[in-house]
């Protein structure tokens, strides 16, 4: 019996769906510190998803005529990982420009 029986593309929409559903349900305080803890909680998350996504990828068809490019979801998972962490690290007064994130990881 197969554990997960969702499809890759669902897979990755139930897991953005919980990272929003647990920022939302976070009980985050104005303070900073409080708000450094809930960053840092949602980066232990974001490390969750990987053997999630490394699941699904050994899941995949190879052979599918649309494919899910998880390199593409790794990166952005990066990039938005990187970006709390510098916030984590350096917050700054000023809020910077970042590359949009790719979104579309259907081929």
């Amino acid at each position: 019996m197969e554990l997960f029986s969702i499809t890759p593309y669902r897979d990755c929409r139930a897991i953005c769906l919980a990272i929003v559903v647990a920022l939302a349900a976070s009980d985050v305080n104005a303070d900073a510190h409080s708000e450094r803890d809930a960053l840092a909680r949602v980066v232990h998350e974001l490390d969750l998803l990987k053997p999630l996504i490394d699941a699904a990828e050994a899941e995949a068809n190879p052979d599918a005529r649309v494919r899910f490019r998880y390199d593409w979801l790794r990166a952005d998972l990066r990039q938005v990982e990187s970006g709390i962490q510098d916030h984590i690290d350096a917050p700054r007064v000023e809020p910077r420009a970042f590359p949009p994130l790719r979104g579309d990881y259907r081929q």
